[in-house]
């Protein structure tokens, strides 16, 4: 299946969609681990703070149309540079979105070097990807011990809400309810008035966790994806052109 890869401005509703797919994205995130000395028992590894994802991507932006590229390419590639460069001189968190997948970060574009290589006009843009995390004030406790207590219970049982919170994924939701993350389209499907895209929720949405056994049929793929799975290329060696339909 071809995976849709886009970026999505929320404060200003603008996403833009890479007009070719990368032939390959590497998501790189975990934990630090932290070695210690102790006397008499040398070295010791400890679990440390959680790194922040980051993202290199090899894109094309081309200056005529490709059998590969997504449905909707506009041929000028300066179109597609000169938001990513907007984005990243200004410092602008954007939401960078795989279709299909859980992978929905928001992000940070740290340089967008380019250039030509092979006399197309196409242009070869890296994008750099670092993961953007607002800096937040701790707040504690007024009462002054122990931690807050938190249900343990799952959606799986029974019917009951949620409430969006930043950085949420129906993907991540699924697990957590359900044990099982590629449930996500069918909470799409049960929030169909609130969630059109399975891929784009947003903090605040209240949604509806149905019991494991009220579960819906999955939501169809988002019109991008559906469109993108949908396209056929032919290529005419008469004339040297590439034909797409749906």
């Amino acid at each position: 299946m071809r995976r849709i890869l886009s970026f999505l401005d929320e404060a200003a509703g603008r996403e833009l969609i890479l007009p070719v797919t990368p032939p390959s994205y590497t998501w790189d995130r975990g934990n630090r681990v932290e070695t210690i000395q102790l006397d008499q028992i040398g070295e010791v590894n400890l679990p440390g703070a959680t790194m922040m994802g980051s993202c290199t991507l090899e894109v094309i932006l081309p200056a005529r149309l490709y059998s590969f590229c997504n449905p909707g390419t506009i041929p000028n590639p300066y179109i597609y540079l000169e938001q990513l460069e907007r984005w990243s001189d200004a410092g602008t968190p954007v939401r960078f979105l795989v279709s299909g997948t859980p992978t929905n970060a928001l992000v940070l574009l740290e340089t967008t070097p380019y250039g030509e290589r092979d006399g197309t006009n196409d242009l070869y843009v890296t994008l750099n990807l670092r993961q953007y995390r607002k800096p937040q004030v701790p707040v504690l406790s007024a009462s002054g011990g122990g931690e807050t207590s938190r249900s343990s219970s799952t959606g799986a049982a029974q019917q009951r809400t949620y409430t969006v919170a930043k950085g949420d994924t129906l993907w991540g939701i699924a697990k957590k309810f359900y044990g099982d993350g590629s449930q996500y389209t069918r909470i799409a499907a049960a929030n169909s008035t609130t969630v059109k895209n399975p891929n784009l929720i947003y903090p605040g949405q209240v949604l509806t966790i149905p019991a494991s056994g009220d579960l819906p049929s999955p939501m169809p793929a988002s019109t991008s994806v559906a469109t993108a799975n949908a396209t056929k290329s032919t290529y005419a060696a008469a004339t040297g052109t590439w034909k797409l339909s749906l």
